[in-house]
């Protein structure tokens, strides 16, 4: 019993030594919050001067705010594989990597709502939507389905964190006296009994099976507005599940770029280890070879039958004036880290990282692919315009307004893992058999 009561008090220890207030913390939110006021300032000038103050015109009505929205919806998805999907089905080796995904899954769903506003000329009559909403109207399919995700997702964090949240405020003494008292405010009185522990597990299970397909209609709704229409490179029936495939990569390279700093900074390597490592690399390669046959079937297909429109657009992609970017995010970003992460010394911390981060990098730029060559070949002739009109560029402004939603998505997560066990101690105690799990 007191070997049993040691290994425990360990775990709790190791599992909350980040939570403190550290000169490390203080600089890292300095940086995000001096970023972030900005990138906002750069949002006032839009909010002064009107949309013209970024590279969105006429024919491109759809820039960087819409190809960010879309990749934050995706990356928001991978709560639903790892915890919803993984979790169901009983995968043991997930339970140190699923808060991490479901926090991520919050910050993201959160921050994707926020986007959307970035390309409203008049935010002040954001509540339009919901009053006036046309059941006809995809974007009203949007905003109901992001709204209800993002509930979804952040009751299943805390509802996850409940139990450790009263844990951690009665077997830790080195928290700050403001940290306790909020931790026993959100416990919400929760004690370790069978009841309660039945209760919340069902609750959980309840959300996870709900959550599942919420999630794929958040990124098949945000794929509609795109395929329904006609044009050129988005009048395509495979968008549907070929949004959601690239959504667990960009997703799921976000979880492992954010376990390798878990592991690192907040001294996880007992609890996030090689193996989980391993096992995310395996999970990737597998999404990424789906999503690698989704890219060939929407590129073979057009390319085969080479209509007019579809002939402008693909030849600007593959050898025009996006191919550069094109070719970057097909080799780099998913052609390559597939064949690097089918070996296994790939698969370890650093290889992974750095594969991660050309994955992530290559999934946003992926959905800028996706959004802007389409518009700029209509299928009425452009005429009579200035250059500017007839072809897309980012403005300055434009740019810092995009990376205020990053800044935005790292506040949220660098809060949540910092102040909750980023590694959820419960459980982690249960399969060790610390804890006996009573039904």
């Amino acid at each position: 019993m007191d070997e049993n009561n040691a290994a425990l008090n360990k775990i709790t220890e190791d599992l909350t030594f980040h939570i403190r207030i550290t000169r490390g913390f203080k600089i890292w939110m300095g940086f995000l919050l001096i970023g972030l006021s900005i990138c906002l300032y750069a949002y006032t000038l839009q909010l002064r001067f009107g949309l013209g103050v970024a590279g969105i015109r006429d024919y491109v009505s759809w820039g960087m705010y819409l190809s960010n929205f879309v990749f934050f919806v995706a990356t928001s998805l991978i709560g639903m594989l790892i915890s919803g999907v993984l979790g169901l089905i009983g995968i043991k080796w997930i339970t140190p990597v699923a808060r991490i995904a479901e926090i991520i899954a919050v910050a993201f769903a959160a921050i994707a709502g926020l986007v959307i506003i970035m390309d409203m000329g008049r935010p002040d009559r954001l509540e339009y939507v919901f009053i006036y909403g046309r059941f006809q109207s995809p974007i009203l399919w949007d905003v109901t389905v992001v709204t209800t995700y993002f509930v979804l997702s952040a009751l299943l964090l805390f509802l996850t964190l409940i139990s450790d949240i009263a844990w951690v405020h009665k077997k830790t003494d080195h928290l700050p006296g403001w940290v306790k008292k909020t931790y026993q405010v959100l416990s919400l009185n929760w004690t370790d009994t069978p009841e309660k522990n039945h209760i919340i597990r069902r609750c959980v299970r309840i959300l996870l099976i709900l959550i599942i397909p919420c999630a794929l209609a958040i990124h098949t709704v945000t794929s509609w507005l795109f395929a329904m229409s006609f044009r050129a490179g988005w009048d395509s029936t495979l968008f549907g599940p070929y949004f959601v495939t690239g959504a667990f990569v960009s997703g799921g390279s976000a979880v492992i770029i954010a376990m390798y700093f878990f592991q690192k900074n907040y001294k996880l390597h007992n609890y996030i280890t090689n193996q989980h490592f391993n096992n995310m690399g395996k999970l990737l390669v597998m999404v990424m070879l789906v999503y690698l046959y989704f890219n060939i079937n929407e590129f073979l297909v057009p390319a085969y039958k080479l209509k007019t429109a579809e002939a402008i657009n693909l030849h600007d992609l593959f050898g025009g004036r996006f191919a550069l970017m094109f070719w970057a995010v097909q080799i780099g970003g998913l052609i390559l880290p597939i064949i690097l992460m089918l070996f296994q010394k790939m698969r370890t911390p650093l290889p992974m990282l750095i594969i991660s981060l050309a994955i992530f990098i290559g999934s946003w730029f992926k959905r800028y692919i996706i959004v802007i060559p389409a518009q700029e070949h209509p299928y009425l002739p452009i005429q009579y315009v200035p250059y500017n009109f007839k072809v897309y560029t980012p403005t300055l402004t434009e740019i810092a307004i995009t990376l205020s939603s990053f800044f935005m998505a790292l506040i949220i997560i660098t809060l949540l893992s910092k102040f909750f066990p980023v590694v959820p101690i419960r459980e982690t105690a249960v399969e060790r058999g610390l804890v006996e799990e009573k039904n």
